[in-house]
């Protein structure tokens, strides 16, 4: 349940892919679970618990396995789902026409069947485990990934913003399974999670442009090829980022030991997002922004979490 970003092996976008027969690659459950991009995924489930162990200082054990179970399912029905909708986008870019549906290795009918299997159970399985508001938090995750935001990628570059929404909406769904309610910090964590992707995004969407271009993507890397209005987006959400990350320790939820670790990494994120920007060349600054998004968010959530656990 996230936005623009891939985590499988890419080529470059003018270098042929020759995608070996299934039985070289993975057996059928292996294509399957490559179905549910569980690399991706599990930012979904991660951002999940970080929302449910910063709301709940009972550690409701039940509440806590109902949400790692249930986001995984549910992220992975993302994941599914989206290889259902754009499969023969897939089959045009280097990068993605090795996946499970453009390669052959599964049917249409039967991704579909599994995606819609993983999302009733992930659903479901938060109802029953946590309470209505996270299920319906789950599935609104669902519909605006699949219904709103994969449709707008082949019709508007501002995509990449309607698809922050549901890659920012796990850390909500784990505060209302442990709360039952939506508070303060459950919204500061989602919007320091929409902010993170808008920088991590770009960076992607620059390196691949080609990629894009060849899938039918419209993205601000391609209406723009200047790359300046992909820099300046970035480097804007990376001030917000800045700003929402503090936040937290202005209205007393987090510690200055956690406010120190990020002012210094949003200040880290900030600049390179603004090299990213001013540079003319932008081939390395992107690279150098996308490792940074990658080092960004474990080590501020990691510290945020830990932080929250000593002082609640």
């Amino acid at each position: 349940m996230s936005s623009t970003s891939d985590s499988h092996p890419r080529v470059s976008a003018g270098t042929p892919s020759f995608a070996p027969a299934r039985s070289e690659r993975r057996s059928v459950v292996g294509e399957y679970w490559e179905l549910t991009k569980p690399r991706l995924s599990l930012l979904s489930v991660i951002t999940a618990v970080v929302g449910y162990l910063a709301a709940d200082p009972a550690r409701d054990f039940l509440a806590l396995f109902a949400v790692l179970l249930g986001t995984s399912l549910a992220a992975g029905a993302a994941g599914a789902l989206n290889q259902f909708l754009e499969r023969e986008a897939d089959a045009k870019m280097a990068r993605t026409r090795g996946r499970p549906l453009p390669s052959g290795a599964v049917s249409p009918q039967g991704t579909l069947a599994f995606g819609l299997l993983l999302a009733v159970s992930g659903t479901g399985l938060l109802w029953a485990g946590a309470n209505f508001l996270a299920a319906m938090l789950v599935l609104a995750t669902l519909v605006s990934y699949l219904l709103v935001y994969t449709p707008l990628k082949q019709m508007t570059a501002w995509n990449t913003l309607v698809g922050a929404v549901p890659g920012a909406l796990p850390p909500l769904v784990g505060w209302a399974a442990a709360q039952g309610s939506l508070g303060t910090l459950g919204w500061l964590l989602f919007g320091i999670l929409f902010c993170w992707q808008i920088p991590h995004f770009m960076a992607i969407a620059w390196k691949f442009r080609h990629d894009y271009s060849q899938g039918g993507f419209v993205m601000a890397t391609l209406t723009d090829q200047s790359g300046r209005s992909a820099g300046m987006q970035s480097t804007l959400f990376a001030g917000m980022l800045l700003g929402l990350s503090l936040a937290t320790v202005f209205l007393d939820y987090n510690t200055w030991v956690y406010g120190v670790v990020a002012a210094l990494a949003g200040l880290w994120y900030f600049k390179l997002s603004a090299s990213f920007w001013r540079a003319e060349s932008k081939d390395v600054p992107a690279k150098k922004l996308f490792i940074a998004s990658i080092v960004y968010l474990p080590l501020v959530l990691a510290v945020f979490v830990l932080d929250r656990l000593l002082i609640v």
